[in-house]
């Protein structure tokens, strides 16, 4: 747990470094952040603990003593077998109960640090908010406090126009300055130009889209801070993600975006076939007259010398819109499947830890017993790798799954799935004294082969 919370930090350090947070905040972080690193953390710590203890078992003759004494390797285990399911049932509310909750407070206390610093609220090749009326991008970032920034696109909101972004400002250099203890930030823009969408107060010149545009070799924006100041750390935001839910609030979204996905695609495939008109021409033995008698309507709107080419021009346009359409649906159905298997995905990995830590035990104990090493070194390394195995067979999977390539069901337990195998064949050749490979049979199957085609010969 020590090492992940400590890769934990190196992955959000850019988050809390330089803003002069209190030690309690850090702390309060790294608090939250903990349970959600329980998947990865309770099924490695299952795996190398078992392989540890009953390969220093079997290192030290104990086994042998035990089955001595008539005590074989399944009543040797059976209490830490209960052991196992106790804990695997702990695992399985803990997952459904406080990693949802965790993982809601961590995402608010993220977003809140983030406003603590402007600076640092102002990301990279991405659109960030500061304050409620500037939208601001940046191509690069530079100075000991990232004060000095690169290529700035603004986009200044109206108040008297909520929706649409009438005003933008571009510049090629920028500088964010502002006094000690002050609530004014200044963004001191240089070599650029600012555009602005006229309000018509008439419909006649709003027809003629007015607009403004003018050049400047330095611009200064103040913007108040005091909201940024007043940042209140565990300020409760409204988030939402797949795995701040529970397992019956995850069959409620999982219901109500598979309804919505479905309602989408019927009504769109219902746009598509009016869209097409075949609904307007459908030939029928009773209506064919009338519907020639449509057609013909139809081609008669045409010039006589332009009819052919006039109608091969408008069945074009209408394929090409509707394959424009089509594509646009496309990106957006994408979407909408990646993010119902997101949820289908967090609803099955709460049982999947759960059963995780049960099979890496039965993984783990039995080959334990059977390399009869304990300790740090080889058991630390083997559970490793099959741990990595384990974990990068399940990152595959749940990849796949999130473009629909795999199901979210299957890609969620393949991992687990695939070891379960494994930690039957270890426990059955654990249980009756033998080896990962044995050697000895199968080199003797090979000598007697041979020792029988010595005898054919002559």
């Amino acid at each position: 747990m020590f090492i992940f919370v400590l890769q934990s930090i190196w992955l959000y350090i850019s988050e809390l470094a330089g803003k002069e947070l209190d030690i309690w905040i850090v702390l309060k972080f790294l608090w939250y952040v903990s349970p959600r690193l329980m998947p990865l953390v309770l099924p490695l710590t299952i795996l190398v603990t078992s392989l540890m203890v009953f390969g220093s078992f079997a290192e030290k003759y104990e086994f042998a003593a035990m089955k001595a004494n008539g005590i074989s390797l399944q009543r040797a285990m059976r209490s830490l077998m209960v052991f196992i399911l106790l804990l695997s049932v702990t695992a399985f509310f803990f997952a459904n109960n406080v990693i949802p909750y965790s993982e809601y407070k961590w995402l608010n206390l993220r977003r809140n640090i983030a406003q603590v610093s402007p600076s640092m609220v102002i990301a990279e090749g991405q659109f960030s908010q500061i304050g409620d009326d500037f939208n601001i991008k940046v191509s690069e970032k530079s100075g000991d406090r990232d004060q000095f920034l690169k290529d700035v696109v603004i986009h200044k909101k109206n108040p008297k126009r909520p929706s649409g972004n009438y005003t933008v400002i571009i510049a090629n250099d920028g500088e964010l300055a502002s006094e000690e203890g002050s609530n004014t930030l200044s963004l001191i823009l240089k070599d650029g130009n600012y555009y602005e969408d006229i309000q018509a107060t008439t419909a006649a010149k709003q027809r003629s889209k007015p607009f403004a545009k003018s050049y400047f070799s330095t611009y200064a924006i103040n913007i108040d801070l005091t909201a940024l100041n007043d940042t209140d750390v565990d300020k409760e935001n409204e988030l939402t993600n797949q795995n701040m839910y529970k397992i019956n609030e995850l069959f409620v979204e999982i219901d109500s975006l598979s309804k919505s996905y479905s309602k989408d695609i019927s009504a769109f495939s219902d746009n598509m076939y009016y869209r097409s008109g075949v609904s307007k021409f459908k030939m029928t033995k009773l209506k064919d007259t009338v519907a020639v008698d449509t057609i013909q309507s139809v081609i008669d709107v045409f010039d006589v010398e332009n009819k052919q080419s006039g109608v091969i021009s408008m069945a074009l346009n209408n394929v090409r819109g509707s394959i424009q359409s089509v594509q646009a649906k496309k990106k957006e159905f994408q979407v909408k499947t990646k993010r119902l298997n997101k949820y289908e995905m967090a609803l099955h990995e709460k049982w999947v830890l759960a059963a995780a830590c049960i099979i890496l035990f039965f993984v783990g104990a039995p080959l334990g017993a059977i390399i009869r090493k304990g300790g740090m070194g080889l058991p630390m390394v083997i559970a490793i790798l099959l741990f990595l195995t384990y974990h990068f067979i399940g990152i595959f999977a749940k990849n796949s799954a999130e473009d629909g390539t795999l199901h979210p069901f299957i890609a969620t337990w393949l991992s687990t799935v695939i070891m379960l195998p494994l930690g039957i064949w270890l426990t059955y050749r654990a249980t009756t004294d033998q080896g990962i490979v044995d050697f000895d049979a199968f080199f003797q199957r090979f000598s007697k082969w041979f020792k029988k085609k010595d005898k054919t010969l002559p």
